[in-house]
């Protein structure tokens, strides 16, 4: 018996290794910048796009953001006005929709209907990181600030509900309470007329709530119409709409604190907390923030004391036991947040420190097969196989943010197997870009990137951080940064340039090709002719 259970077990295990082989390998003899074209990824985005409500695809709709920033940017680049109006709309009904919390800010993972009214109330940290990243760079290129309104207020969200007092953040608050779900977030119409009085007509009117409910006998609070059509429609102006609405949603969040609260999953995840880095550092350089600039930078310093071993590896949690080293996805994530984080502030331990977490990922996670990176490291041996995962889900995929880190950091170090790398990682997908731009949206976002070209910015001298400030602003989605007070020959990009103590300049290149210096960000951007 012992030996039949150990050829059953064996041969499990040869099954399950199979099924997972890369059989997505692309085998095109063209190579991938031949085969793949921006517009037709953003059209086939385009052909799942719901023009009505936003947003991709049927009930349940999920937010789908990396679509959502890859029209954004093909806009940018292509200036197709369709591929800017499904962004927006898809940001705007989902902003306006119960799966934002109208209340408290901070968005939930995803709606039951197509209208966004009714969500699943559980509320994920990763979705509200990646969501800021879109509501950001929507920001950027249209400088709405609707937008900056709704990015303040789910920073404010998670600091308030899901932030540990020792700095890191929690990964999920539970959908129910009490046994119910959405209970601590619905209202009866007579609760809101009890706390509001004079205001309420007002209240219920906006936010369509109704005397038996708009959903389950209750209401979940959601804006049916813009707040400006809303203003227009009530004949006052959208300052005076908003100015009421705030006091009566501050007097709603007391009386909601006073409710039973959902569970909290106090799980604080190295991965999940490097995407909210890096939307700390997005929203920072785009709103010029210097209070998000020092939580991305504390956030940081959390993690690097609370999910680093004894021998500086990363750990997938602080505080777990056991102890689970950090997967791929975590280290891409950690890789990407180490790279924002240098162009913030200008400071070059954080390049450092992306590519030393680089270099173990390449040795500690490659497939000897082929380019691409396993989930797990080799040394943690409980598991029957090692899995390959290409396909973005409710995160980035890890193999896709590495392509894009592993290109970044190979013009800022002048590494050429790592630009190898990162294109043979793209031309291993291949065609399953264009055919499934859902299921593959981050690999999407670095091809988009490649052909549009991705510009290297160097900005030196003794102002350099004020202009760096003026350029971060700028809606540049695709660019390698680097900024320095004075030389430094460790860094290719940096070498032959000009440090001047009275001003700034400002070099737009191209593997390291450069034009003559410029002065000013509005310069910049004209050189750079979006």
């Amino acid at each position: 018996l012992p030996v039949a259970l150990k050829e059953m077990a064996e041969n499990l295990t040869q099954h399950l290794q199979k099924l997972n082989a890369p059989s997505f390998i692309s085998k095109d003899d063209e190579t991938i910048f031949d085969i793949i074209n921006p517009h037709l990824i953003a059209e086939k985005l385009m052909e799942n796009a719901d023009q009505v409500f936003g947003g991709f695809g049927g009930a349940p709709k999920f937010p789908q953001t990396a679509a959502i920033i890859y029209l954004l940017r093909q806009f940018l680049f292509g200036k197709k006005e369709s591929h800017l109006q499904q962004a927006l709309l898809s940001l705007d009904k989902m902003m306006q929709g119960g799966i934002y919390d109208q209340i408290g800010g901070g968005f939930a993972r995803y709606s039951t209907d197509e209208k966004w009214l009714a969500p699943h109330f559980e509320k994920m940290l990763y979705d509200n990181a990646l969501l800021l990243m879109a509501y950001t760079e929507a920001y950027q290129l249209t400088k709405d600030k609707k937008y900056k309104v709704i990015i303040l207020q789910t920073f404010q969200f998670l600091e308030r509900e899901m932030m540990d007092k020792k700095g890191g953040f929690y990964s999920a608050l539970d959908a129910d309470s009490e046994g119910v779900e959405g209970k601590f977030y619905t209202w009866k119409k007579n609760e809101i007329e009890d706390i509001l009085g004079n205001d309420a007509s007002l209240f219920c009117q906006v936010y369509n709530v109704q005397e038996n409910g708009n959903w389950e006998n209750t209401n979940i609070l959601w804006l049916p119409v813009a707040l400006k059509e809303m203003a227009e429609n009530l004949k006052i102006t959208i300052d005076v709409l908003l100015e009421k609405l705030n006091i009566c949603r501050e007097k709603l969040l007391i009386e909601r604190n006073k409710r039973i609260r959902p569970a909290t999953d106090t799980k604080i995840l190295s991965g999940w907390n490097a995407l909210l880095i890096a939307a700390y550092c997005k929203a920072s350089m785009a709103l010029n923030d210097d209070i998000l600039k020092k939580r991305a930078i504390s956030t940081m310093e959390f993690l690097e004391k609370n999910c680093l071993d004894k021998n500086e590896d990363w750990l997938h949690a602080a505080s777990e036991n056991p102890r689970q080293s950090a997967f791929l996805d975590d280290q891409a994530y950690i890789i990407q947040a180490y790279i924002l984080l240098q162009e913030m502030t200008g400071e070059t331990k954080y390049l450092d420190k992306a590519k030393s977490l680089a270099e173990f990922v390449i040795v500690h996670f490659s497939d000897s097969d082929n380019c691409l990176f396993y989930f797990t490291p080799q040394m943690q041996n409980d598991i029957l196989y090692r899995k390959i995962e290409i396909y973005d889900s409710a995160t980035p995929s890890g193999n896709a943010l590495m392509a894009q880190n592993l290109f970044y950091l190979s013009k800022i170090y002048d590494l050429k197997a790592w630009e190898e790398r990162s294109m043979n990682m793209l031309q291993t997908i291949g065609k399953n870009i264009l055919l499934h731009p859902l299921s593959f949206g981050n690999w999407a976002l670095q091809v988009q990137a490649m052909i549009a070209g991705i510009p290297e910015i160097v900005i030196t001298g003794a102002v350099s951080g004020e202009v760096r400030a003026e350029i971060l602003q700028l809606y540049l989605p695709s660019r390698i940064l680097q900024s320095a007070l004075s030389p430094n020959d460790d860094f290719p990009m940096l070498k032959e340039k000009i440090f001047d103590k009275r001003n700034a300049m400002i070099y737009l290149c191209h593997n390291y090709s450069c034009e003559k210096p410029v002065k000013s960000a509005e310069q910049l951007f004209l050189l750079l002719k979006y």
